[in-house]
């Protein structure tokens, strides 16, 4: 388990003290820790995330997501309907696209607030993310990223327009991408947006060459 208040830290050793060999702690920051160097195959993560870095954790372990067997991990409702939501719905964004190109996510269910001391003004989740044997579709993940940011930085806007921010030739990219300009983000799934990664990083692609 780790832990980084040291407000926690001693009745959590009285857990471990009592439960030997069934609870180890350790004491740091899990945004500066690799969970896989902590521990042998198979590895699973169970935790409630501090809400406000519950997104940066999810991000930096789906870089290594094929070294665990299930996470299951708890976010603010509103979070954990991005995790899961499908194309043309509010709730889908750039989370919602790489989560589900990498595991299958699904809410197992819900928290209310009285469950906490104190409680929280928010609704909370637990959810289960099952890594896939393969992604969706062939994608390099910061390219991805950045197709998401791009088109999703700007959602209202066509992707013809949203995505120029990427710096390659749009019409082409959309031909090969086989992806409607008039389309906004929201409308495509993961696998459009993996082929517009896909069509970002050809080798061929000049950043030099003129947007239309």
């Amino acid at each position: 388990m780790v832990e980084r208040d040291p407000r926690c830290l001693a009745a959590l050793a009285e857990l471990s003290t009592h439960f030997p060999g069934r609870l180890e702690l350790v004491e740091g920051d899990a945004l500066a820790l690799d969970p896989v160097a902590l521990t042998p195959a198979p590895r699973r993560i169970v935790a409630n995330l501090p809400y406000n870095i519950a997104t940066a954790l999810l991000l930096r372990w789906l870089d290594r997501i094929g070294e665990y067997e299930s996470l299951i991990l708890m976010f603010q409702r509103e979070v954990a309907e991005r995790l899961v939501a499908a194309p043309q719905t509010p709730a889908y964004g750039r989370l919602s696209v790489l989560v589900q190109w990498l595991c299958e996510a699904r809410i197992l269910f819900d928290i209310p607030p009285r469950a906490f001391t104190p409680p929280p003004k928010v609704i909370s989740s637990v959810v289960r993310l099952v890594p896939r044997v393969a992604p969706l579709a062939p994608a390099s993940k910061s390219v991805l990223e950045r197709v998401t940011a791009a088109a999703f930085g700007q959602r209202r806007k066509m992707l013809r327009s949203s995505l120029k921010s990427l710096g390659v030739p749009i019409d082409t990219l959309l031909t090969e991408a086989a992806v409607a300009g008039t389309a906004r983000a929201e409308e495509l799934s993961v696998e459009q947006f993996c082929a517009l990664a896909r069509a970002t990083e050809k080798p061929a692609r000049s950043a030099d060459t003129p947007d239309r």
